[in-house]
């Protein structure tokens, strides 16, 4: 019986190029493309109001010397912060936990993944919403529905500026936490239980064989989790603009969401272009100082 045709030439694993080129095409499409375009819209002065544009240094210009470039810079940094060791810390105590309820063959463990795991696959606007409806500073919003039961009186979440940083940094918390136990339950997860019970055995008690089993077990887990989270923290703007718009004043801009703001409420395609190239250094000049602990640490 004939077989099908399937060129010696097509299937010799000694040509790595032939399968390579499929996902080439997709990434340069789809990644390279639009960052090259980005990169060379940020040298004209292009806005969404006409259709004509000149190459320019101006618009870099002008918006590095922006003295509200440097203010939001400092927001995103604070914002980035607090919400990637939030989650990283949150994260690691959720799995631990989900993780000995596994051992302990505790029911009930497939429900509670779920239900964390839910808030991560939301919608970051529905998010948004949600967290406004919750710290919605009238009498009808949850929080300080709550807060009155106690005696205590309402708080200005979101029209206050350090208060309203905080309740963004507390809602992406909310919503990063969950990818972060995830990958760390899966990392728990490849840790022998063996070497927990010779702990055990040696009398070593739960918090010793934390930092003396799981943190070291988890080193490689924990700096990619940090890598992840602070890309994806460093992108987050779509939860932020339901829940403040930025405000009040510029309290709640981060680099995303103003790079949002000069595109579709100034018109500056340039503007908006030269923001995102400061988002993409700093993405890569994060990236390759977490490739390097990696490789310091015998990971890569």
């Amino acid at each position: 019986m004939k077989k099908g045709f399937a060129p010696r030439e097509l299937v010799n694993e000694n040509r790595p190029a032939v399968w390579m080129a499929p996902l080439l095409a997709i990434v340069t499409l789809f990644y390279l493309y639009p960052a090259f375009e980005v990169l060379r819209f940020s040298f004209t002065n292009s806005n969404l109001l006409q259709q004509n544009y000149d190459y320019t240094f101006g618009t870099y210009v002008r918006t590095l010397g922006d003295s509200v470039l440097y203010d939001v810079i400092w927001t995103t940094a604070v914002f980035v912060i607090a919400s990637v060791v939030l989650q990283l810390a949150l994260g690691l105590l959720i799995a631990v936990a989900a993780n000995r309820a596994r051992r302990r063959k505790l029911p009930g463990m497939v429900f509670m993944r779920s239900v964390i795991l839910s808030a991560w696959v939301m919608p970051g606007v529905v998010i948004g919403i949600v967290w406004a409806i919750v710290l919605n500073e009238a009498s009808y919003g949850l929080a300080n529905l709550l807060l009155s039961t106690v005696g205590i009186g309402s708080v200005a979440w979101l029209s206050n500026p350090n208060t309203a940083l905080v309740s963004i940094i507390v809602a992406n918390v909310w919503r990063g936490t969950a990818f972060s136990m995830i990958l760390q339950y899966a990392g728990l997860q490849s840790i022998p239980d063996e070497l927990y019970e010779a702990a055990e055995v040696d009398g070593a008690g739960a918090l010793q064989s934390f930092w003396y089993i799981t943190i070291p077990q988890l080193k490689p887990i924990i700096l990619i989790n940090i890598i992840l989270i602070t890309i994806s923290t460093l992108n987050t703007f779509d939860m932020i603009l339901p829940l403040t718009g930025g405000g009040p004043g510029r309290a709640t801009e981060v680099l995303s969401l103003r790079t949002y703001n000069v595109i579709f409420g100034q018109f500056s395609l340039a503007g908006g272009a030269v923001l995102a190239v400061i988002m993409l250094a700093i993405s890569l000049g994060l990236t390759l100082g977490y490739r390097r602990l990696l490789r310091s640490e015998g990971t890569v």
